[in-house]
């Protein structure tokens, strides 16, 4: 085992891809000389030369609908997004082509294209970089979306993903970069499919996911000290979703609160709490509880940040309210 951070654990991830496969390559803004805007990619252009790790040009809608060319003429391109805020400049490459390509074309077109992009907020980055927009994705058939939380599945998830013939977007918590943690050295590939149990518990069932599992888990800690036993469910995938494995511990602890630093109104959550309810109605003690994110442009002032946020606190005060 490595002590290593979240962001370590990336690069490790991309770096062992280009190794393994020369059609893998990196492109994005300043990921190259500068190492990447979250330094992911800091070392990658000295080892394998520009071109196989290149900074473009400040264009998503550009850059990204290079990738889908890239992979479509056969490559295995990794595109970097600065923050998913920017993504949105690349909706119609996303949506409209790279998802939809494979249908379209009765399945002759693959698109093994991966798009990487920080999202979350707490790091006092405002509102035109700080939010959570992955629920928007997840809802779109054609589109792999990947929430890992754990170095395990940073480190993991990319040379699968790399595999799929459908576009995966790989969402990476800005708060979770500096995190250190152990990590096996020869930790290899990940399943993508199917939520994993990070704790267990038999009073609540809390489903998070991102950075949002270490809000439940510290939760959880308050909570198990006080007798309340949490069962925390990392989603890890966002879509396909595992609905199974979510159901299946709710069925268990009769009671459940979903933790989604996006916004309530048409969240990821409440396609969480609709299966909960849809398939374990007559299990549920209490309704199916939600904590999200204030539904605000994300604040500046890190007081108002904090206000906005989903904490533990809130997690601990949604748990009580259920009666657990």
């Amino acid at each position: 085992m490595t002590v290593v951070t979240y962001r370590e654990a990336l690069r490790q991830a991309i770096r062992q891809a280009m190794v393994s496969d020369d059609r893998v390559f990196l492109m994005g803004e300043d990921v190259g000389r500068y190492g990447g805007c979250y330094a992911v990619s800091l070392g990658l252009l000295q080892e394998f030369g520009p071109d196989r790790v290149r900074d473009t040009p400040l264009s998503e809608s550009a850059f990204v609908g290079a990738g889908i060319g890239a992979a479509l003429g056969g490559m295995l391109p990794i595109v970097e997004v600065m923050t998913v805020n920017f993504s949105l400049l690349a909706l119609d490459q996303l949506v409209n082509t790279a998802a939809a390509l494979r249908y379209m074309s009765a399945g002759q077109f693959g698109v093994p294209l991966v798009v990487r992009m920080t999202t979350g907020a707490g790091r006092q980055l405002a509102a035109q970089h700080s939010h959570s927009l992955e629920g928007w994705y997840a809802h779109v058939p054609g589109l792999r979306i990947l929430a890992p939380a754990t170095h395990e599945d940073a480190s993991g998830m990319l040379w699968p993903a790399l595999q799929d013939p459908d576009p995966v977007l790989l969402f990476e918590h800005g708060s979770l970069y500096n995190v250190r943690a152990d990590l096996a050295d020869d930790a290899g590939p990940v399943p993508l499919e199917g939520a994993a149990v990070r704790r267990r518990g038999d009073d609540v069932t809390v489903v998070a996911y991102g950075g949002t599992l270490p809000t439940a888990l510290a939760a959880a800690d308050q909570l198990g000290s006080e007798g309340i036993g949490v069962e925390v469910v990392d989603l890890r995938s966002l879509r396909p979703l595992d609905a199974a494995t979510v159901v299946s511990s709710v069925v268990r602890t009769h009671r459940a609160v979903v933790v989604d630093e996006g916004w309530r109104t048409g969240s990821l959550s409440a396609e969480v709490a609709s299966r909960v309810t849809e398939d374990a109605f007559y299990d549920l003690d209490a309704p199916v509880a939600r904590v999200c994110s204030a539904e605000v442009p994300m604040p500046y002032a890190k007081h108002l940040e904090d206000a906005a946020l989903p904490q533990p606190a809130d997690v601990v005060a949604a748990v009580r309210a259920l009666g657990a």
